[in-house]
């Protein structure tokens, strides 16, 4: 599959082939163009984009001309899009018609003369839509583009969608948070605002990069810009060729917003999509170069229900529907014995219920030995109260306060082994704490217990301080002297 995202001036082109034992073989390809491929979304020129596309396969090598299927990736501003709340009195059945009469409603494109399709979202007993839509027209250009290097467009995917879906397992269920997504590249800085729902409807920021910057302002007075807006921030996540060089926690505190590195979401959370990546001649995989690339790989394994392409897109129920199963590659003899275990072990449960109670109720009159078993009065079962807050959810900030040099990335590896993910390091404003400090916010009192609980080896006490609100990270720990 050959994977194609187009910009304004740039090309980016991967081809994933998939081996006998399943992986990806990998090769890729990248370029920024002086002259523009594309105008306010449209092909510029026709043969100077297929032929800017036929360089970026022959890069790749013979391989890829095996490859005729291709996603085309485009950035958001060739959609239209629409994100609107579905009304609580809107029936399910009713959903489609909806969708249908507010986009007429709300957007300048005809729906006759289009591709699209939604997603609906649901958080917080809310339902939110997320529509795009292509002109039909406008895409034709690039088939005709696909037509001339004997390519077919079978998969059609907005910019922002792929990107989305590299931090979508990030985001915590029931916990509503405004994510800026921004990628740092030697020309280019681009960005865009999504929150829980997916994709908010602001315009994508970009600023072309004519020579070095600085981010860090660059970022912050963007950062609040927004916020002046109504709009807070909980967290930027830094993609992108040029992101390898900023330090998450230097960077998290200039900014005043919490940061984080793709490089460091991806092993975390996509682990295994990146274990089917396998590099040919070219050495390891770039992906903060393609992470739009690899994010439309992600999204077509996830996502098979939605498409843009399909004409009649809107005869499915609305939100996806459960997959349909195909017995024909399935070993039938695998399924006839898990289906024969299943029944057994349903009947083995049945007959067990019912010979429980009479089987107690001798076991409680005598023992083996003749002596009577007196029935232990019983207490009335206590419910477990579920914990509020996860590890992983909580952002933690480690300050050597020691004077041992690492001793807060060695603290860090233990905590990431207990699934703490979210960590900065850094060094406290001395070196001879004699006691290790716990600064806390009040609603995260919680995360005290997990923190006693994962380093009762190494500590014998705990001191414990409130820590402000307006810190971006939930825990602040000091490392003193007493850590062994």
């Amino acid at each position: 599959m050959l994977y194609l995202f187009i910009d304004s001036k740039q090309i980016k082109l991967l081809c994933l082939r998939k081996s006998l034992l399943g992986q990806q073989e990998v090769s890729f390809f990248e370029k920024k163009h002086e002259v523009e491929l594309l105008k306010d979304g449209r092909v510029a020129d026709t043969d100077l984009l297929a032929s800017a596309i036929k360089e970026g396969l022959s890069a790749l090598g013979p391989a890829s001309g095996k490859e005729k299927g291709v996603v085309l990736i485009l950035s958001q501003g060739t959609f239209e899009f629409l994100r609107t709340e579905v009304p609580a009195d809107v029936a399910p059945s009713a959903v489609v018609s909806f969708v249908k009469d507010k986009a007429r409603s709300s957007t300048s494109i005809d729906l006759d003369a289009s591709y699209y399709d939604f997603f609906i979202k649901e958080y917080d007993n809310k339902k939110q839509i997320a529509f795009f839509a292509l002109d039909r027209e406008v895409f034709e250009r690039f088939r005709e583009v696909a037509n001339l290097l004997e390519l077919k467009l079978i998969s059609l995917i907005p910019e922002s969608l792929a990107y989305y879906k590299l931090f979508e397992k990030t985001l915590k269920p029931n916990k509503k948070e405004v994510i800026f997504y921004v990628n740092y590249e030697k020309t280019l800085l681009k960005g865009y605002l999504y929150d829980s729902f997916g994709l908010l409807p602001e315009k994508e920021w970009f600023l072309d990069l004519k020579e070095e910057v600085d981010l860090i302002k660059i970022l912050k007075e963007k950062v609040n810009l927004i916020q002046n807006e109504g709009i807070k921030i909980n967290r930027i996540i830094l993609s992108g060729s040029e992101s390898e060089k900023v330090r998450q926690d230097t960077f998290t505190k200039a900014v005043g917003v919490w940061t984080n590195p793709l490089k460091r979401i991806i092993p975390n959370f996509y682990d295994e999509y990146l274990k089917l990546i396998v590099p040919q001649t070219q050495g390891q995989f770039p992906i903060l170069n393609f992470d739009v690339c690899f994010g439309a790989f992600i999204f077509i394994q996830e996502n098979k229900e939605f498409s843009i392409l399909k004409r009649n897109n809107f005869a499915r129920s609305p939100g996806g529907s459960m997959p349909k199963i195909n017995l024909s590659g399935v070993f039938k003899k695998e399924i006839l014995i898990f289906i024969v275990s299943f029944l057994a072990s349903f009947v083995f449960f049945v007959m067990i219920t019912r010979l429980a109670p009479s089987l107690f109720k001798s076991l409680g009159k005598k023992t083996d030995t003749g002596s009577e078993v007196k029935n232990l009065p019983t207490q009335p079962a206590t419910a477990t109260p579920t914990p509020s807050i996860k590890r992983d959810e909580i952002k933690i900030k480690l300050l050597n306060g020691s004077g041992t040099p690492g001793k807060a990335s060695e603290v860090k590896e233990i905590l990431n082994k207990e699934e703490y993910q979210e960590i900065i390091t850094g060094n406290a404003d001395r070196f001879d704490y004699e006691t290790t400090v716990f600064e806390i916010k009040k609603e995260k009192k919680e995360a005290l217990g997990f923190l006693k609980e994962d380093l009762k080896d190494y500590l014998s006490k705990f001191e414990s301080k409130n820590l402000a609100e307006e810190e971006t990270a939930d825990v602040i720990i000091i490392i003193g002297k007493d850590f062994k």
